[in-house]
């Protein structure tokens, strides 16, 4: 059984909606995603994904992040 880690980031200069469930479509793709949200009103990314690989899924879902929105950046803490 998988160990699951959940994090929540800033997502600055999101630009719309659109733009939002463009990214979080995209970041649920990734192998090992459970789950993920991104939240144009509140300016959020939520991810919930494998322990294990989870830094490297993380810079996975910046990567679609600025494919998306090119201009938007993550504040990861």
């Amino acid at each position: 059984m998988n160990i699951l880690k959940k994090y929540r980031y800033d997502v600055i200069d999101l630009d719309c909606a659109n733009c939002a469930a463009k990214m979080e479509n995209n970041i649920k793709k990734i192998d090992g995603v459970q789950d993920c949200t991104v939240s144009f009103m509140t300016q959020k990314l939520t991810l919930v994904a494998d322990d294990e690989k989870f830094n490297d899924i993380l810079k996975q879902a910046v990567k679609v992040c600025k494919k998306v929105e090119p201009d938007c950046r993550n504040i990861i803490k």
